[in-house]
């Protein structure tokens, strides 16, 4: 299995953060990465969702089943079409003094095992998915804390 982390601190309490991170319909308006986002189905708390962005110049896309838990708050994405197909991801937010740690984990169980590690950690996690969820994260902070300071 091959993990990719990736996190940030943000001076927002988790719930302004997740508004944000849950509203993926919106990720193209606010993530400049991001190409599209689209629903495919849904169904209240989860939803089936396409999505694509681009690392540097180079397009990717997926499909997954998005879970939101706005009680927690807590996100769980599990990939189910495309490349990256059984790839869990989980979105954590953990309050801590003067704000949110928020933590991105991608767990991968790599479809061709003969280039599992090569394939899975290089290639999928570290030059992809490092990259976008690292994107994705640093754009988050800018937009709550600009939202927050306003």
């Amino acid at each position: 299995m091959t993990t990719t982390h990736n996190e940030i601190f943000i001076a927002a309490p988790p719930s302004a953060i997740y508004r944000y991170a849950c509203a993926t319909e919106r990720w193209p308006e606010i993530l400049p990465h991001y190409r599209f986002v689209r629903v495919l189905e849904d169904r209240g708390l989860s939803r089936i969702v396409e999505m694509g962005a681009r690392r540097n110049w180079i397009p990717v896309r997926w499909v997954a089943e998005q879970t939101n838990n706005p009680d927690r708050p807590h996100i769980r994405f599990r990939h189910v079409a495309g490349w990256t197909r059984g790839m869990d991801v989980e979105w954590i937010f953990e309050p801590v003094d003067g704000g949110t740690r928020v933590v991105i984990d991608h767990r991968l169980h790599f479809r061709f095992p003969f280039a599992a590690e090569f394939l899975g950690k290089w290639v999928v996690g570290d030059f992809f998915v490092g990259n976008i969820a690292g994107k994705t994260l640093a754009r988050m902070k800018e937009l709550v804390e600009a939202e927050s300071r306003a």
